[in-house]
């Protein structure tokens, strides 16, 4: 019995020595762990040096209201944005309906959920996005005049902070001198504009004084909304030889109950844009809203990528404006236009 347990005894010894010696092959050297612990962080530091390719980004579109020219500003965006992203941009879209405290709503929901950029399509939708976030990127598009708009003195040129975008506005000197080229015998002339858009009073008062400096006589007749729209239609075309609506997007979305006075009354519309012009004018001095929201998806892209500081880029203008006429409504109203005008498109 004695030697049985003492052999037992020698085994427990010499399995504890293997298990030991085993142990110790398997535990790494100080030196061996320092070199295990910096290839680990040369590998963290490799991950974090190389830029994921997946990066998703939500942008939110806030657009006024929908007609021609905004709906192909917001296409030329998204395009611009689908086209250097892909499936890794998505689009929060939301149309105010013509509501500027809808903008509000809208905006102030972008900036809660933490949209990476904003775009506010027209003046109400730009200063609803400006007012709801300083830090998430604002772009604005359809934007006349941003130092209006936003309430700046001796704009410069670049707004600063969280905001930039791009411009829709067409040289309004010659659009004054489209008036008494397509109207020559014109005296008395009837700017009309919605009461509630700054950047249409901005563009009201510069053609009044080009108008009057050539002689003309200038009345201003606006209304407040969509329900007034026909009645000062009305007022404007029995007191006037001829009309100017500005870039208004409130008359834009307004056209039909504009031209149902306007071509009865025999009274000719030079228009800022060319969605008003297709709806009820004669001419327009016309930008392309496509391109322009491309121009400013191209904005976007630097700004999500890194490549561009908002606060520095400055808002940005269509370059080559075209005189074009719509032939139906030039037609029935007898007006002549002379060359140097191309005629707009019914596709």
């Amino acid at each position: 019995m004695k030697k049985i347990s003492l052999m037992k005894k020698l085994a427990a010894v010499s399995m504890s020595a293997a298990l030991a010696a085993s142990l110790a092959a398997c535990t790494p050297t100080p030196a061996a762990q320092q070199q295990s612990s910096n290839e680990t962080a040369n590998e963290a530091t490799d991950d974090a040096a190389t830029p994921s390719t997946d990066k998703k980004y939500t942008v939110g579109i806030c657009q006024l209201v929908q007609h021609e020219a905004l709906d192909a500003a917001t296409t030329g965006f998204k395009d611009v944005l689908l086209d250097e992203f892909g499936e890794n941009v998505s689009f929060d879209e939301q149309n105010a309906a013509g509501d500027s405290a809808q903008c509000v709503t809208i905006c102030t929901g972008f900036a809660a959920n933490g949209v990476d950029l904003i775009l506010g399509n027209a003046t109400p939708a730009l200063q609803a996005a400006a007012s709801s976030t300083s830090e998430i990127p604002v772009l604005g598009t359809s934007i006349t005049e941003y130092g209006v708009a936003l309430s700046i003195d001796d704009f410069s040129g670049t707004v600063g902070g969280n905001i930039s975008g791009t411009s829709d506005l067409a040289p309004l000197d010659q659009q004054a001198d489209m008036i008494t080229e397509l109207v020559p015998d014109a005296q008395n002339v009837g700017i009309l504009y919605c009461s509630a858009e700054a950047n249409s009073v901005y563009q009201s008062n510069t053609v009044q004084s080009a108008l009057e400096a050539k002689g003309l006589n200038v009345t201003v007749y606006t209304f407040s909304d969509s329900n007034d729209v026909a009645s000062v239609t009305e007022s404007a075309c029995s007191e006037n030889d001829v009309l100017y609506i500005p870039t208004d997007n409130t008359a834009a979305s307004c056209t039909e109950a504009i031209n149902n006075v306007a071509l009865p009354a025999g009274v000719p519309i030079v228009c800022g844009e060319e969605g008003l012009c297709k709806g009820c004018g004669i001419a327009t001095l016309s930008i392309d809203y496509y391109e322009l929201g491309r121009t400013t998806g191209a904005m976007a892209v630097k700004i999500l990528k890194g490549e561009s500081n908002i606060s520095d880029m400055p808002v940005e203008y269509y370059t080559n404006p075209v005189k074009k006429y719509n032939a139906d409504i030039c037609s029935q109203l007898g007006i002549k236009v002379p060359e140097g005008y191309e005629a707009i498109s019914n596709d």
